[in-house]
């Protein structure tokens, strides 16, 4: 099969796209493609709501440290544990002792 000036836009455009999805057909790359874009806005909104959960964490903690309290309530972070590992098993411990820890602004 020979390749025209028309077509071979198409194909270079195919072949890349290939490349970066590691679909070995246009209409996989092309799903991949869509998926991935729709997981970097899912990923973006992610972290939206991670900085959200900061803000609202900083003004606990400061509530907590002025009444003379600790910065960090024990108790309450083991609820947060154990809720992601209700929701998503041994990962989702992980997930939220990452998010404990950003949370009491130690980064």
């Amino acid at each position: 099969m020979t390749t025209t000036a028309a077509t071979a836009p198409a194909a270079r455009t195919a072949g890349t796209a290939a490349e970066t999805t590691g679909a070995r057909t246009a209409d996989a790359a092309e799903l991949i493609g869509g998926a991935r874009e729709r997981i970097d806005a899912l990923d973006d909104r992610i972290i939206g709501l991670i900085q959200e959960r900061m803000a609202v964490s900083a003004v606990i903690q400061d509530a907590r440290i002025t009444s003379g309290g600790r910065r960090v309530n024990l108790s309450r972070e083991m609820e947060v544990l154990a809720h992601y590992n209700e929701a998503l098993g041994k990962p989702g411990t992980a997930l939220a002792m990452t998010l404990l820890e950003l949370c009491r602004g130690r980064v």
